[in-house]
């Protein structure tokens, strides 16, 4: 899975932090409180992510709604997912990663290998 873009990534994180469909003309005003962003240049890009696969969209009047097919969890999972599948040693892999976790982010990870049934660390 390739990573997003700058401002594909800016446009995902609107839909993923409000969970509800919202127009193009939202996410530009949103992006606009960071930094300046052009109208067409945000449509354009959410169309090229409706194109991806990234999105879904529904005409409601003249405008259309965006919502994220993938949750930010899943988009996450698939990137450490394609990182881990680029080492040829996944299990050193593994340790370094684990190495650098903090304490809570290990207890994070036996909990969700625990609610899935992988058992103990």
């Amino acid at each position: 899975m390739r990573r997003l873009g700058e401002l594909e990534a800016e446009i995902m994180d609107c839909l993923w932090k409000w969970g509800r469909p919202a127009t193009v003309r939202e996410v530009v005003d949103d992006i606009n409180h960071r930094r300046p962003v052009a109208y067409t240049t945000v449509m354009t890009v959410a169309t090229i992510l409706y194109n991806k696969g990234w999105l879904t969209r529904e005409k409601r009047g003249q405008a259309w709604l965006y919502t994220p097919v993938r949750s930010r969890a899943a988009y996450s999972a698939a990137l450490m997912e394609d990182a881990l599948g680029a080492s040829q040693d996944r299990s050193a892999a593994l340790v370094h990663f684990v190495e650098r976790m903090t304490d809570d982010e290990v207890a994070a990870l036996r909990e969700a290998l625990r609610s899935t049934g992988r058992g103990e660390l």
